[in-house]
Order: structure tokens, then C-alpha cells, then sequence
């Protein structure tokens, strides 16, 4: 049996992990390499040619745009699936421009995993249906926040960010895991362009969020 190789290029040691144990209990499917960001992945991709790739579009240093803009020039026959927390129009139309051949949501399962692969791996296309989003309160009573594109979830994480809860106490009113808590931080820190906490908590009092 010809097995589909893939390499990975994710930052959170968690979601690998668990992506990992999925795809090495797949007969058909071998993880040939891992990198933690797209300069890394670059970097492999000199020595290992995959079939498929699978990037997360967040990532620090290059992200997953960036590498994926450089890695369907220089490697065009490599299929390309983008992984990302958010089911947003906009990012799914920008891993199209970018020549991803996928966009899977980190929530999804184990069957949609496996059949996101395969199905790019014989040249078609998955991406999630578009969704009807309906306007947040946020958006419509301050444009100033909404020129920073931030989600009604992640302004909810600002307000409970606001209260000096931990990540674990925002996970648990939210109902979320941990991870996903983490992620939404690390994406408000990289939309608001922020590096420190301490930047993000002068950000809220400044703005009176």
C-alpha cells in the first residue's frame, strides 16, 4: 500500500501531539516531518517532498500565509491544507488566493481529518461551507475595535481577560479546553500587535474595553 506522506507545521506541542497519534494509527498515512513555524517548514521541505502539507495559519515568526504564499511557488505539486480555530470567511477565501488545496477547523474529528487528506491528496478541494455571520454587538457599537477585526468570542476573552482570570478560569466559564483558550490569546496578541501581557492589559484600560 502506497502511504500519503505529510509533513506538519504547527506551534502547539498539544494539538500535535493529538494530530499525531491520529495520522501514525492511519495504515495509509506517514508523518514524515514536524515544524513548529513556516520558516522551519521551509527549511524541510529542501530535504522531505510530501504529498500533503498541513499548516496552521497561526503561527509565530512566518505564519502559515506567508509560507504557504512561498511554498506553492517554489513547490507546486505539494498539496497544501490550512489549519485554523476559525470557521471566518475571510481566511478561508485567503488560503484560496494563497493556493491551499484545503482549510480544516482544529475542532473537527477524526473521520474529517482523514478524509480532508485523502480527498486533497487525489486533487480535490475541501474547504467548510460558507456560514451566515451575524453582526456582534461589538461591531456595531464601536467601529474603533472592529478596524482590529476582532471576533465577538475574542472580545469576550478580553473582558474575562479584564477580570484577571486565568486561562484555565476562562476555559472553564466559557466552555472551552485550554488550548482553544490559548489560541484566541495568542490571536489577539498578534492582531492587536502586542508581544506582553502586560502590553494587552494597558491596551484594555486604555481603551476602556
Amino acid at each position: 500500500m502506497e502511504k500519503t506522506k505529510l509533513i506538519i507545521a504547527d506551534d502547539h506541542n498539544l494539538f500535535l501531539e493529538g494530530l499525531l497519534s491520529m495520522l501514525t494509527s492511519e495504515r495509509d498515512m506517514e508523518v514524515m516531518a514536524i515544524a513548529n513555524d513556516g520558516k522551519e517548514l521551509l527549511e524541510l521541505l529542501h530535504k522531505n517532498k510530501p504529498d500533503v502539507v498541513l499548516l496552521d495559519i497561526n503561527m509565530p515568526g512566518m505564519n502559515g500565509i506567508e509560507a504557504a504564499r512561498i511554498l506553492k511557488r517554489q513547490y507546486p505539486s505539494i498539496k497544501l491544507v490550512m489549519l485554523s480555530t476559525y470557521n471566518e470567511e475571510h481566511l478561508v477565501e485567503k488560503a484560496k488566493t494563497f493556493g491551499a488545496h484545503g482549510y480544516l477547523l482544529k475542532n473537527a474529528n477524526k473521520e474529517e481529518l482523514m478524509q480532508a487528506i485523502r480527498q486533497v491528496n487525489q486533487g480535490q478541494l475541501c474547504f467548510p461551507a460558507k456560514k451566515i455571520v451575524e453582526p456582534t454587538r461589538f461591531s456595531e457599537i464601536d467601529p474603533f475595535l472592529q478596524q482590529f477585526n476582532l471576533t465577538r468570542r475574542e472580545m469576550e476573552l478580553l473582558q474575562l481577560i479584564k477580570q484577571d482570570l486565568t486561562n484555565q478560569q476562562i476555559a472553564d466559564q466559557l466552555h472551552l479546553s485550554i488550548y482553544t483558550v490559548e489560541t484566541h490569546r495568542k490571536n489577539i496578541m498578534q492582531k492587536l500587535k502586542l508581544k506582553k501581557t502586560v502590553e494587552l492589559t494597558r491596551f484594555i484600560i486604555q481603551h476602556n474595553l
